[in-house]
């Protein structure tokens, strides 16, 4: 008797994967360059086309608005012509202010350091100096008040301040040399000037007139600030007016 044989039974694993269907997918072209200035044109004129009709609805809301146009420039002429009359009033009362303007020695005794700085800078204004200022302060270089006289002359000022006045301790040639330093070099500076309410060393008078520079002592600056002379008229020797001022 034969054996029977049975069917032979494939590991699920050794079946061959059936391939994968290919899907069939549009194939994308990049834009040609004709087509690309033709959507530009296309924007451009829509562009164009939008700015005509804003203009256009513009014209037209003034035409039928003409009064309230005519209105508005009206009041803005007039409230500009207002602020300009109310600037050029201040100015000129501010001007007034500062011709009339004096110190007598007590006061400037009075003030402290940094007010004393202000006080001489008000000065300076008073004489013509339109844009003096206040500069003193950490990293000044020496400098305290900086102003251009109406001649073209720059000023760099030092300010030296004593509570006690001449009774205090005298200004010394370092604060000359430390001004001097800096004012011609980062300044351009023609008059450099150390001016106190105090006195001076008897040392300073020789080391500024060597270093071209210029000292106000208490009576100079008495002189000064009590008086309407611009203080190059009180100084001696000084530099002559910058070309063309």
């Amino acid at each position: 008797m034969m054996p029977t044989r049975h069917p032979r039974r494939r590991h699920p694993a050794s079946r061959r994967p059936r391939p994968a269907r290919r899907t069939s997918r549009r194939r994308r072209y990049p834009r040609s360059r004709r087509q690309r200035r033709r959507d530009r044109q296309v924007l451009v004129l829509g562009a164009g086309v939008l700015s005509v009709a804003a203009l256009w609805a513009a014209v037209a809301w003034l035409v039928t608005h003409l009064w309230a146009v005519v209105t508005l420039g009206a009041v803005a002429v007039v409230t500009a012509t207002w602020f300009v009359n109310q600037r050029r009033q201040q100015h000129a009362w501010s001007r007034v202010q500062q011709q009339a303007l004096r110190y007598e020695l007590p006061q400037l005794d009075s003030l402290d350091h940094r007010e004393f700085e202000y006080a001489i800078r008000d000065l300076m204004r008073r004489d013509g100096c339109t844009d003096a200022r206040q500069v003193g302060g950490s990293g000044d270089n020496g400098a305290d008040v900086l102003a251009t006289d109406p001649h073209g002359r720059v000023w760099v000022i030092q300010c030296k301040h004593r509570r006690v006045g001449d009774r205090g301790s005298a200004v010394g040639t370092p604060d000359l040399q430390r001004v001097n330093g800096t004012a011609r070099q980062l300044y351009g500076a023609d008059i450099v000037l150390v001016v106190t309410n105090g006195r001076f060393s008897n040392r300073c008078a020789p080391l500024a007139q060597q270093l071209r520079m210029h000292l106000a002592d208490r009576r100079m600056l008495a002189a000064w600030a009590a008086g309407s002379r611009p203080l190059w008229e009180l100084l001696p020797r000084v530099p002559a007016p910058r070309s063309g001022s």
